[in-house]
């Protein structure tokens, strides 16, 4: 399983995910087992503090894309960059499909709404569940 040490994670890229989420935890590694994907998955809470300090609230909503200490992408892209690092065509297809602009929009707002359910998902538990935004 792809996974990096806390200190590693300046100057690589990294799929940062909720570790404190059953359902983040299976998708991930269920994506590894089958996509193995060169990207390096690891908890957010795992992450030295001043890297994710500054993204606490998309980290709490979304998975994110760090590559060399800053965040690329968020969401449904950073999942599609995830599986682009494949060394699988077909992963890497998946990958690029997510992007295309005709998929994105649909694929963001299942995206959201899985996100904002995800306590509902197999494997999710209350400690899944999306913080309210303050307002």
């Amino acid at each position: 399983m792809n996974n990096i040490v806390t200190g590693e994670a300046e100057g690589r890229t990294v799929l940062a995910f909720d570790g404190d989420c059953g359902f983040c935890q299976a998708a991930v590694r269920q994506i590894q087992l089958r996509a193995q994907p060169r990207t390096a998955a690891v908890a957010w809470q795992a992450l030295p503090p001043e890297l994710t300090q500054p993204h606490l609230d998309r980290l709490n909503r979304e998975v994110l894309l760090f590559d060399g200490g800053r965040v690329c992408v968020g969401g449904v892209a950073a999942l599609a960059g995830f599986l682009g690092s494949s060394p699988t065509r077909t992963y890497r297809g998946v990958g690029r499909f997510l992007r295309m602009p005709l998929i994105r929009p649909a694929a963001n707002l299942i995206y959201r709404w899985v996100a904002r359910n995800r306590q509902r998902m197999p494997g999710g538990t209350a400690t899944c569940a999306v913080p309210r935004p303050h307002n």
